[in-house]
């Protein structure tokens, strides 16, 4: 059994040494990212449509060809993008009246 550890190991296990940097990566990975909410901040939601509709069209599509998976996958990150574009501004508006 491998067993990572910074520190030290346990009987029985191999032990192996992680580098300062590797260290540092992985702690960095345990708080979220402040992204802000900012007309710019809407920017980080077409990588995040992108990787959605590529792994959705590629576990859904009955036969995958280069043509049909471009075509498909373009269309559903194309709608993601225009229904979350409409629906802010339908909130923006909601919220316009709201606050009068």
């Amino acid at each position: 059994m491998l067993f990572i550890s910074p520190t030290c190991n346990g009987p029985g296990k191999e032990k192996v040494e992680m580098s300062t940097e590797v260290i540092f990566f992985i702690a960095s990975l345990t708080a979220p990212e402040e992204i802000g909410a900012t007309p710019q901040s809407m920017l980080w939601l077409l990588p995040l449509a992108a990787a959605v509709a590529v792994v959705y069209k590629a576990t859904k599509l009955p036969k995958i060809t280069a043509g049909s998976f471009l075509k498909e996958t373009a269309a559903l990150f194309g709608s993601i993008v225009l229904f979350v574009a409409v629906t802010a501004l339908v909130l923006n508006a909601v919220a316009w009246l709201i606050s009068g």
